[in-house]
């Protein structure tokens, strides 16, 4: 009686399910199949879960299976704070307008070549600017008799500025929309602009030289301005305003050319980004020639201007300045509307990013899956880890002394044409401007094209680097036996005729003219000397005759052939230099021409290099490392070489009425020559060095850091 419920049990226990009908199973066999095989994953699911659980207790055998989820519900299930919450990269690609505002007419624009093209014009007014300040620089120096220490801190503030905010800007930067900091950045550029264009539009700045001050006067004849740039009522307003200026210019920088690179090398595929940055590096190059050819602009001369000259009829003479920076302003507002309605990604960027990540890294595995936060304390601890990053490092240093050699460049090359090959000032700033600008521009671009064009991976990319740089060294070296014959040099290295002393210019034929050494207008005398100024030479007259300068009475003049002009009167000297006959300065020009084009052409590689060496989250904050590391070294050791090195070099100073250095008039031509020539070898090394150290290594995965130093292990980077 007992068993047979139990038995009855069983039996119910193991009888079958209950099977279709026949006839219904063809019919109902297609709709229950998908049913079917959810039942089967489901069942699959439970028993991974059960399989996958903490062991059961005799006890808990009866409860089902589904009940055990419950168990993790409330450890999976928890809110997650919305301060961690970040939106899918899909879903930050967006269209492009202004906020609500959008135009189907204007997705046209949602492109990269579009943001190229504002990215373009901006870094084209940023250089602007940038060339302006340095030559309206020069003049402030000049008419403001500026100490050592104004000097330094008016030409390097933008530098102070720019290190101070590079990391900060990178690294909060390129977790936003990184076009609307550029937007920012724009409008703060054109208010720096605008902070220049007071200098030149409201106080007077350049002055108009009388010509008798050139020619020898009695003492009692001569206007002496007693130390006039100190006594200025304005002085101090002006120096207040180019500070500011340079600040706001400098803090603009960054997230142009941080931010703007990084959003250009996200959407390009990594083998179409040299050319893309070519381009946009080229802004930067054709700005500042722009910049260089509205500096160079010669003033209206005073005779030029309205008979009724009033009291702002200097703004005539400085038009060329601040109607500059006015336009700049204007150029640089232009962008700031269409950069305000870029996403913060555009469209595909998600897409090209995956593909991105299939290509072989150029940095530590390990680095991919590291995030850090937005707090301070993660920014150091970003920073910390790049910084042991030893190719970053290097080839940061090399973007340093690339750009440093380019400022040097622009500085002493004038001063070595000067004294090399005996041309005048404004001629040798010209050919300057024409040999170094476009050999920069060209030497970028073309790197970036030939490196786009074959497609190199980073081991090619060094190869390249070696091979540019070497043959750079070579047509470099060859400058160096580039010379031509002294001149000689009144008081410099010839002492009239016995009268005077080496090293002074003053004689006893010119020590009653109390010629002023602010003026430096070389003049040729019949004796196939060379002399400081018509005053030096003792000359008491000049005509114009021919379009050509002529002077009379030279009481420093006493040999040679004399010769009478149209007029009968006798010329003693003829304005400009004393010709050498030297015809080796097209040979200078093409072999320096080619030595900057090929030392520039591994600059491209070289920042994609710094991009590549970290992941994709972290290539901002790498280029603020370069950045830091380029203004702090541009702004502390950069100045105190030019200066130690220009102290070495020069023969004779021009010293003002305060008692102060102005500037170096004549240099030692063989100093000259070593000054610039460890400045260009210095870059071409730096070039070749760290990828010459590479090539080796690069039989490794690319990941091993090309260039490694420390070849041992990488445990110590990232740090845990």
């Amino acid at each position: 009686m007992t068993e047979e419920p139990e038995t009855k049990r069983d039996a119910r226990k193991k009888a079958p399910a209950p099977a279709l009908a026949p006839a219904l199973a063809p019919a109902l066999a297609p709709a229950l199949a998908p049913a079917l095989a959810l039942e089967e994953e489901i069942d699959g699911g439970d028993n991974m879960e059960l399989e996958n659980s903490p062991k059961i207790t005799t006890y808990l055998i009866t409860i089902p299976s589904a009940v055990l989820k419950f168990k993790h519900l409330s450890t999976d299930k928890k809110p997650v704070p919305l301060s961690s919450y970040k939106l899918p990269e899909p879903l930050l690609e967006g269209p492009f307008g202004l906020g609500p505002l959008v135009f189907p007419a204007l997705q046209r624009f949602n492109n990269i070549d579009c943001f190229l093209f504002l990215y373009f014009l901006l870094a084209t007014a940023h250089g602007i600017v940038f060339s302006l300040v340095d030559m309206s620089f020069r003049k402030l120096d000049k008419e403001l008799s500026l100490s050592e220490t104004e000097r330094y801190i008016l030409d390097y503030s933008d530098y102070h500025a720019s290190f101070l905010v590079a990391i900060l800007v990178a690294h909060y930067g390129g977790r936003g929309n990184r076009s609307r900091w550029m937007a920012v950045s724009a409008f703060i550029l054109g208010i720096a602009s605008i902070v220049f264009a007071v200098i030149f539009y409201e106080y007077e700045i350049i002055k108009t030289v009388e010509e008798s001050e050139e020619l020898c006067v009695d003492e009692q004849h001569r206007a002496m301005s007693d130390c006039w740039g100190t006594k200025l009522s304005y002085r101090s307003k002006c120096i207040y305003l180019f500070i500011f200026g340079q600040y706001l210019h400098g803090i603009t920088g960054m997230p142009i050319y941080i931010l703007g690179l990084t959003f250009i090398f996200d959407h390009i595929p990594t083998f179409s980004a040299g050319l893309y940055l070519a381009i946009s590096d080229a802004a930067l190059v054709l700005g500042y020639m722009t910049g260089f050819a509205i500096g160079s602009r010669q003033p209206p001369k005073q005779e030029n201007l309205d008979g009724d000259v009033n009291e702002n009829h200097f703004r005539k003479l400085q038009q060329n300045w601040w109607s500059g920076f006015l336009v700049v302003a204007l150029l640089s507002w232009c962008t700031v509307l269409p950069l305000l309605c870029f996403p913060s990604r555009l469209p595909g960027a998600y897409k090209l990013s995956l593909e991105k990540e299939k290509e072989p890294p150029s940095f530590d595995k390990r680095l991919k899956n590291v995030h850090f936060g937005s707090s301070l304390k993660n920014m150091v601890q970003a920073v910390q880890c790049l910084l042991r990053n030893p190719l970053l490092i290097c080839y940061s240093l090399c973007k340093t002394t690339e750009n440093l050699t380019f400022r040097g460049s622009t500085s002493f090359v004038p001063v070595y044409l000067e004294n090399q090959f005996l041309l005048t000032p404004s001629l040798a700033n010209m050919l300057t401007g024409l040999i170094i600008l476009p050999g920069f521009a060209i030497g970028h671009f073309v790197g970036g094209l030939i490196i786009d064009r074959l497609e190199m991976n980073c081991k090619n990319k060094l190869r390249f680097t070696v091979v540019t740089s070497t043959v750079a060294l070579v047509l470099f070296v060859l400058i160096l036996f580039v010379e031509c014959e002294t001149v000689k040099f009144a008081g410099i290295n010839e002492d009239y005729d016995g009268s005077g002393i080496l090293g002074n210019l003053t004689a006893p034929c010119n020590e009653k003219c109390e010629c002023p050494s602010s003026i430096y207008a070389s003049i040729c005398g019949r004796d196939d000397t060379e002399y400081f100024s018509p005053c030096f030479a003792g000359c008491k007259a000049s005509k114009n005759l021919d379009n050509e300068k002529t002077y009379y009475n030279c009481s420093c003049i006493k040999e040679g052939l004399t010769t009478a002009d149209t007029e009968g009167d006798f010329v003693d000297a003829v304005s400009g230099k004393c010709s050498n006959k030297c015809h080796a300065l097209p040979l200078f020009f093409a072999f320096f021409f080619s030595s900057i084009i090929f030392s520039n052409l591994p600059s491209i590689p070289v920042t994609l290099t710094i991009l590549q060496s970290a992941p994709a989250h972290l290539n901002s904050l790498s280029l603020g490392i370069t950045y830091t590391i380029w203004r702090f070294c541009g702004s502390i050791p950069a100045p105190l070489v030019f200066n130690l090195s220009t102290s070495q070099a020069c023969i004779y100073w021009n010293i003002n009425q305060c008692g102060i250095k102005e500037r170096c008039w004549i240099y030692n031509k063989a100093k000259m020559v070593y000054i610039d020539s460890l400045s260009q070898l210095h870059t071409i090394a730096c070039h070749g060095s760290p990828a010459s150290q590479s090539l080796p290594l690069m039989e490794l995965p690319c990941q091993l850091f090309a260039g490694l130093p420390c070849r041992l292990k990488l445990s110590y980077w990232p740090p845990t």
